[in-house]
């Protein structure tokens, strides 16, 4: 699984509790100020307003996404939120943060 590490784009994977299990170096780039690296075995929740936390639990809850984009710092990124399972259980939330172009196209493939 070497390859995470080296997508340059941020992966941040936490448990049900919210506790954060692994970060790829891009996400302890992106988190650097908040400590990176160290972030991991922390909890989500220190680092979020509480309506983000309460997204946070209702995905943990009911295994919906959330999905949106933001720009920061002049960069423009799509954020996905994804509950993963295991055993047929929601097991934890994975985020992607991938830096896309302020302008991109769009296809219809239907």
């Amino acid at each position: 699984m070497d390859w995470i590490h080296h997508f340059p784009h941020a992966i941040t994977v936490a448990d049900r509790e919210g506790i954060i299990l692994a970060m790829n170096k891009a996400a302890q780039e992106t988190f650097a100020a908040q400590g990176g690296e160290k972030l991991i075995g922390t909890s989500l929740y220190l680092y979020h307003k509480p309506q983000s936390i309460e997204k946070i639990k209702h995905m943990l809850a009911t295994g919906e996404n959330n999905v949106y984009t933001i720009s920061k710092a002049g960069q423009k990124k799509l954020i996905m939120q994804q509950p993963y399972l295991v055993g047929g259980e929601v097991a934890g939330i994975v985020e992607i943060s991938l830096k896309i172009p302020a302008e991109m196209p769009h296809y219809d493939r239907g």
